[in-house]
């Protein structure tokens, strides 16, 4: 609540706990799972859409429903994302993508809101600020695509921010007294020129960013974001790997098809047992498995029981059964982790080979960091380092993510992750330019796909920072403007079509009103926060004129546009050097 942000900041309230399955299984966070009926209506979210669904596949009525599981990794792999991307639900049905992430976030919108009613705090949907939490690593059209889900959902435009998960993490941290930070000595996030690392492990990825605490309480981003897939999921499908070698792939599917039920079991019990796993720990590691449920899907498969085949593969030195627990040797147990951290411990070492963070002592831990196998790896490796855990740490991005709601000017620069720039062209010069880019326009010599940079990779940008570039109309009485935007990897690409770069979007500029005269447009475009932005401004008339980036719309040619896009390069050009660099691009 706001009057609580002023008085104690740390006041947060939080879903206390999500309930599932006949085990009564309890965790603080829900899985990304969504359930639908045959009319692709909402029926449930989280660990309810699990348990429904598994009535579902009992009941034999999988073929009217739709399921989609942990599907929010499809944003992180996808480089193409657009508005009508498709998903498959796991039996292969196909719905938008949108519409899985529009009915997941409004049953988050529509829980919030009945809790706060039930309360009777009097709350009403037009005085909530919605913050949604993105992985630092997604490109912008991910998180383009994430606002549009949410704003679907029926959350306002102008009511909702996107938060960066690893930076809502760094915010919540500066709040914990010392003893709330697991640290080997002293440590307080709140000293002014402070240098640290945050880890954030979630259930897919695993987000990196590195801050320096300003004077004002500000933190200024160090290293861009880095990451990869090698988060907590990734620990699970190598446990399930194991399970198929045992009995067999299609014994597994079977298992899942047919007893959902059994096979949720032990999805949780891992999920249990994997944050307990301790480094130093001697003998076994006791897991509860359904082991009659196994038993009668392996007769069935193999004319063998689940201890018999265990006995009978490559794990047999290394898993014993006992009854109703299966347990595994702590060795075995914990290279089913080695990949995941190894993977970490690649991504930190890539991190602070920087010139820029040479100076790092402290990783500040959380989400699924906190698990004790990867704390000590991660001390073992950088035994000079000081490695921080908070209390609770798996809730650190939810908490940061409030307070980064009630203030957004936590952050004060980041850095790019990319190039952003034009595509354009100039007049052709044998000594700077490439032949193979040499056209003819108008009868003038040119040299096309020109990467014009707006800002370059790996430079410190403050939030909110205003980049302007001018443009104009080539045609009388035209009613939009647009052009193209492209990011690459690397720090000065010289053309759009080196390997690097990557279109990024098509802006379009609309004009309410049109004239025969030019018409001359300043165009600022908006770095450093966590999502880009443009604005567009009519310089004769002074009137803002609307713009937008269109990151997830499908990406269509054809002759006309590349005919106006000739023109357009022309005027544009003909313009760009008698202007001063400060004020047009």
């Amino acid at each position: 609540m706001r009057h609580e942000f002023k008085d104690d900041p740390m006041k947060i309230h939080a879903n206390p706990v999500w309930k599932a399955g006949s085990r009564q299984f309890m965790s603080l966070k829900a899985p990304t799972s969504l359930l639908l009926d045959k009319d692709k209506e909402f029926l449930a979210f989280g660990y309810d859409a699990e348990n429904q669904y598994a009535e579902v596949l009992l009941d034999g009525e999988k073929d009217d429903h739709y399921y989609f599981h942990r599907f929010k990794m499809n944003l992180h792999n996808n480089k193409n994302i657009t508005a009508d991307m498709i998903l498959e639900d796991v039996t292969g049905k196909p719905l938008t993508a949108i519409q899985v992430f529009k009915l997941s976030i409004k049953f988050l919108v529509d829980h919030l809101l009945e809790t706060l009613d039930k309360q009777g705090t009097g709350v009403n949907h037009n005085e909530v600020q919605w913050v949604l939490t993105v992985p630092a690593i997604w490109r912008d059209a991910a998180k383009q695509f994430m606002r549009s889900s949410a704003e679907q959902a029926g959350i306002p435009p102008d009511k909702l921010i996107l938060a960066l998960e690893p930076e809502t993490a760094s915010i919540f941290c500066q709040y914990l007294p010392v003893e709330k930070l697991k640290a080997e000595k002293a440590f307080t996030m709140s000293a002014q020129g402070t240098e640290y690392m945050v880890v954030d492990l979630g259930g897919g990825t695993a987000d990196i960013t590195v801050h320096r605490k300003a004077a004002n309480g500000q933190l200024i981003e160090k290293h861009r974001a880095t990451g990869n897939d090698c988060g907590g999921t990734s620990v699970d499908k190598r446990f399930f790997k194991i399970l198929e070698d045992i009995v067999g792939e299609s014994t597994m599917q079977f298992l899942r098809e047919n007893d959902p039920l059994a096979y949720l079991d032990i999805e949780r019990e891992f999920e249990a047992v994997k944050r307990t796993v301790e480094t130093k720990k001697k003998g076994k590691v006791n897991m509860t498995i359904p082991v009659v449920s196994l038993d009668k899907v392996c007769r069935k498969d193999h004319s063998k029981d689940f201890e018999q085949l265990v006995k009978s593969s490559k794990y047999s030195n290394e898993i014993k059964l006992l009854g109703d627990k299966m347990r595994m040797d702590a060795d075995a147990m914990r290279n089913i982790f080695k990949p995941s951290i190894d993977k970490i411990i690649s991504l930190l070492k890539e991190v602070l080979s920087n010139r820029h963070t040479k100076g790092i002592s402290h990783f500040l831990m959380v989400g699924f960091s906190e698990c004790q196998l990867i704390h000590d790896a991660v001390k073992q490796e950088f035994p000079k380092k000081r490695i921080i855990t908070p209390e609770d740490a798996g809730m650190c991005v939810l908490k940061g993510a409030v307070l980064f709601g009630h203030n957004p000017t936590y952050i004060k620069s980041r850095i790019m992750r990319f190039s952003y720039g034009v595509k354009t062209s100039l007049p052709f010069d044998d000594r700077k330019f490439d032949r193979k880019h040499l056209v003819v326009m108008d009868g003038e010599e040119r040299c096309d796909n020109i990467f014009s940079v707006i800002v370059s990779k790996d430079e410190s940008v403050e939030a909110g920072t205003k980049i302007k570039r001018s443009y104009f109309t080539p045609y009388k009485h035209q009613d939009k403007m647009d052009f193209m935007i492209y990011i690459s990897d690397d720090y000065n690409p010289a053309y759009v079509d080196d390997e690097s770069c990557n279109l990024l979007c098509k802006p379009t500029i609309t004009f309410t009103d049109t004239c025969e005269e030019t018409k001359w447009v300043d165009v600022e475009y908006v770095f450093g926060n966590t999502e880009i932005g443009i604005t567009a401004v009519d310089r004769n008339s002074g009137k803002e004129i609307s713009a937008k980036f269109n990151l997830i719309e499908p990406y269509q040619t054809n002759r006309l546009f590349f005919v106006r896009r000739i023109w357009f390069y022309k005027f544009f050009t003909a313009y760009y050097f008698n202007l001063e660099k400060k004020d047009h691009g």
